[in-house]
């Protein structure tokens, strides 16, 4: 789908969108929220709304308010003094928040999460009925980090990345980027649509990391891939550009667009082969792999070479090719222990290695997502 096509039949067909914002964006230079450029957001929000789009606010922020607050110069690296700053800029920063958007007569809620809340499927799905509950009540979420308590084991990294995986969970037709740049660019200019994210895409990656904010355009485009792939659209815009979010949904050609991919998985596939963590590796011969990827097939035993890391039955594995490309995640029938003992072994062999059979797939195709299809 070339990019005239994506503005047109995708943005400008948007009833649910998804909208990142980062500390350059909505703080000034010295970190403290900008109630000015809040308040054009909230404007743009509210013409969407009022349009009939569903939107959720993704804002980083806190840390960046919190050095605004306590007048500090720079950044710090330790974890400790980030978690205290997040905590003391959080409030200062929904509190703008609230005030800013209540003129417009928008309530807003906020939803602080980790990345061990979209791992468990249960709490994954504890937050889509929280935000499906909040659109009921006609209130805007804001999604942050909770920079508090996260630590590198349980962070996205980037609220970009954030931003993605809420995207895939509300089944959003677009994510938007807010920076403070165009778009991608290359050579200087701004491109205008990018077909699928590759080497050549990450090629053109300037270092571009502001001083208060943690993100950069390669963690942009990680978040694009990873939203494309699963069948959305993804616009990078330069936030100062007037009125940019209704005129994006009006089909403009503004910022850069990332390309969906030509088929949308379903949520549950959106989960297992995006959100979850694989808990080890199984990898397979070319036959399986051709199996899997081209028939739509489940794993049986036959296929599978070699089994990595420590897993019980029902976590997710990735599913990787002898070259060590993983091909598929899915969610595995048997614990490693046993995998090993039954790798390479027919279906009808594997009561007799094991006392009894359970299943005859490894990982069944319902509960697998293939990625290269």
């Amino acid at each position: 789908m070339p990019g005239p096509s994506v503005r047109q039949n995708v943005l400008t067909q948007t009833r649910r969108v998804v909208v990142k914002v980062g500390t350059g964006v909505i703080c000034d230079e010295r970190g403290r929220p900008d109630r000015k450029a809040i308040s054009q957001l909230a404007g743009q929000i509210a013409k969407l709304r009022a349009g009939g789009v569903e939107v959720a606010l993704v804002a980083s922020g806190a840390i960046g308010a919190g050095l605004g607050e306590m007048n500090l110069p720079a950044r710090p690296k330790d974890v400790p003094q980030l978690q205290a700053l997040a905590a003391i800029g959080q409030g200062q920063l929904m509190r703008t928040f609230h005030d800013i958007f209540a003129r417009r007569g928008i309530v807003v809620a906020q939803v602080l999460v980790t990345r061990d809340s979209f791992e468990d499927r249960t709490r994954y799905l504890n937050i889509r009925n929280t935000l499906g509950a909040l659109a009921e009540h006609q209130a805007l979420p804001i999604i942050n980090e909770n920079d508090t308590v996260a630590v590198d084991e349980i962070r996205f990294g980037e609220n970009d990345i954030l931003a993605a995986h809420i995207t895939n969970l509300l089944s959003a037709e677009l994510l938007v980027l807010l920076t403070n740049v165009d778009g991608l660019l290359a050579e200087g200019q701004v491109v205008d649509t990018v077909e699928q994210v590759d080497i050549g895409t990450m090629k053109l990656v300037q270092p571009n990391r502001s001083a208060l904010g943690s993100g950069g355009m390669a963690s942009k485009l990680a978040a694009a891939e990873l939203v494309t792939r699963a069948g959305e659209a993804v616009v990078i815009a330069n936030a100062k550009t007037p009125r940019i979010l209704p005129r994006l949904l009006a089909g403009e050609t503004l910022g850069t667009v990332f390309v969906p991919a030509g088929r949308k998985l379903t949520s549950r596939q959106r989960w297992i082969g995006q959100t979850a963590k694989p808990a080890g590796a199984i990898t397979i011969d070319p036959g399986a792999a051709t199996a899997l990827q081209k028939r739509g097939k489940s794993l049986l035993p036959s296929g599978i070479r070699c089994v990595s890391g420590k897993f019980v039955k029902g976590d997710t594995v990735a599913i990787v090719d002898e070259a060590g490309r993983e091909i598929a995640r899915g969610l595995s029938n048997y614990p490693a222990d046993q995998l090993r003992q039954i790798k390479g072994l027919k279906t009808s062999q594997i009561a007799k290695t094991l006392g009894d059979k359970p299943y005859d797939a490894v990982v069944h195709r319902n509960n697998m997502t293939v990625l290269n299809r």
